[in-house]
This record gives structure tokens, C-alpha cells and sequence, in this order.
């Protein structure tokens, strides 16, 4: 028997989503204004959205930026996944918890003190910070992220289905490919668009660890907020709040079609 949500439930509900929206709805709004301002509405027009397109330092950025975001997310992906099926194979509960333990002191530590420690270590290794800093720095900090995506559904799956597997005379690679990859496929997805997320929004590690002559929208949107109100802000973020949706969409996708494929698999 389904539950039915009470209307206090409800409008509580639409309230949190009203303040989280609002906001958002509101640049997006303004980004269309004629006046300049965010002030008055005078009028609709793509002024902003145009010379936004015929900027081609911010072109360059937005290049950097998406670059950074796949190449980041690609290969926390394959480390993450890799780890994750190494924690998983500690048949110990303790070893387990202490790995994860390791595992989450990216995440739980503050955005301000990774990033100093990437900007020392790279300094002292030598490494010139642009965009080697700036993607080593993502792919460390979103490892852990795939990690805790793709465990959880490593640990459901059951130990028969290796034992099955091995018995029909499979190989490690083919157990790792044929039989664990698949059935943990939704979490690797689920994996991957968390450190995309991560990577595009990340602003205060790389602030810490971008050089001079390299830049990703986080920190371009930073400067040019700086320097006053531009109505070219508000048309950025609408398309990449735009792009946030696309992403959302394709994942929820991808995800159900995984897991139809995984009922018919587990059939």
C-alpha cells in the first residue's frame, strides 16, 4: 500500500526547491535583458549570448575546461574502479574500513587545504602549474568519488557468480570483463558523471594550482565577477547550467537502461 505525502509535506518541498531554483531563474532571466543591469528588464535580447560566442579567449576556456572535465573523469574512472575491486577483494572487514578510511580523506578535507597541498607539492616537484597541475589535481581528488560510486555495488554482487564463472573455465580477464565489469556497469556510470560534475565545478583547488596563460570557467567566472556586474556571466552560467541538465539526463538514461540490462542479466 503506497503512502500518500501530506500537503505540509508538500509545500515544504516546493519552498526548499523555490530558494534552490529561484536564484538560478533568475540569472538565467537577466541574461536576456537589453539594459545591461540586473536592475530593470527593458527588453529581450541575445546580445549577451552573441558576444559571448565571439569571445575567443573564453572559447579557449570552456575548451580547457571540458578537456580537463573528460580526461579527469576518464581516468579517475579506470584508477577508481580498479581500487574499488582491490578494497573489495580484502575479505577482512577492518582492512576494509581502514582503506576506505584512506580513501575518504580527499573528500572529507576542505577544498582550501587540498588545494594549498597541491600547489606545495607541485612546487617542490618541480611540476609548472597550468594544465598538467590542473588535471593531476582533478583526477586525485575524483578517484575517491568513483570509489564510494562503484564499491557499494561491487559488494552486492554475489561471490557465486566468480565461482560460477571460474568453474566454467573463465579467466581472470574474462571473469573482470564478462562478469564484474557488467554487473557493476551502473556504478562506474554513476562514477564517472560524479568526477565530471566534480571536475567542471571545482573552483578553490584549481584556483590554487592553475598558472598563468591557463584558466577553467570556475576561476574565469571568479575574475570577471570581480571586476562587476556583466551581463556575459549570466549568459555563461545559463548554458552551463543548461549543460548540467543534458548531463543529468543522459546519466538517468544511461542508468535505466543499465539496469534493464542488468534484470535481464541477473535472469
Amino acid at each position: 500500500m503506497e503512502k500518500k505525502s501530506s500537503p505540509i509535506a508538500n509545500l515544504f518541498l516546493m519552498i526548499i526547491f523555490f530558494i534552490l531554483y529561484a536564484p538560478i531563474f533568475y540569472l538565467i532571466f537577466y541574461s536576456f535583458n537589453s539594459g545591461g543591469t540586473m536592475n530593470n528588464f527593458e527588453g529581450f535580447t541575445l546580445e549577451w549570448y552573441r558576444e559571448l560566442f565571439h569571445d575567443t579567449r573564453l572559447l579557449i576556456i570552456v575548451l580547457n575546461t571540458l578537456v580537463i572535465a573528460l580526461l579527469s573523469a576518464l581516468i579517475a574512472t579506470i584508477i577508481g574502479v580498479l581500487g574499488a575491486i582491490s578494497i573489495g577483494n580484502y575479505k577482512k572487514r577492518h582492512s576494509q574500513n581502514a582503506l576506505l578510511a584512506v580513501n575518504n580523506v580527499l573528500i572529507v578535507s576542505p577544498d582550501v587545504i587540498i588545494g594549498a597541498s597541491f600547489l606545495i607539492l607541485f612546487t617542490m616537484a618541480g611540476i609548472q602549474l597550468g594544465f598538467y597541475s590542473v588535471l593531476l589535481s582533478h583526477i586525485a581528488f575524483s578517484i575517491p568519488i568513483v570509489v564510494l560510486m562503484v564499491l557499494p555495488k561491487l559488494l552486492e554482487m554475489s561471490p557465486t557468480l566468480i565461482d560460477a564463472a571460474r568453474d566454467l573455465g573463465a579467466s581472470r580477464w574474462d571473469v573482470l570483463t564478462k562478469v564484474i565489469l557488467p554487473y557493476i556497469s551502473p556504478g562506474i556510470v554513476a562514477g564517472f558523471f560524479m568526477a565530471l560534475t566534480y571536475s567542471l565545478d571545482d573552483f578553490a583547488v584549481t584556483f590554487f594550482v592553475t598558472g598563468n596563460g591557463f584558466s577553467t570557467l570556475s576561476v574565469e567566472i571568479y575574475s570577471l565577477a570581480r571586476r562587476g556586474i556583466s551581463l556575459n556571466i549570466n549568459a555563461l552560467s545559463t548554458i552551463m547550467f543548461l549543460v548540467t541538465i543534458m548531463m543529468v539526463i543522459i546519466y538517468y538514461y544511461l542508468t535505466q537502461r543499465s539496469g534493464t540490462k542488468g534484470v535481464g542479466f541477473r535472469r
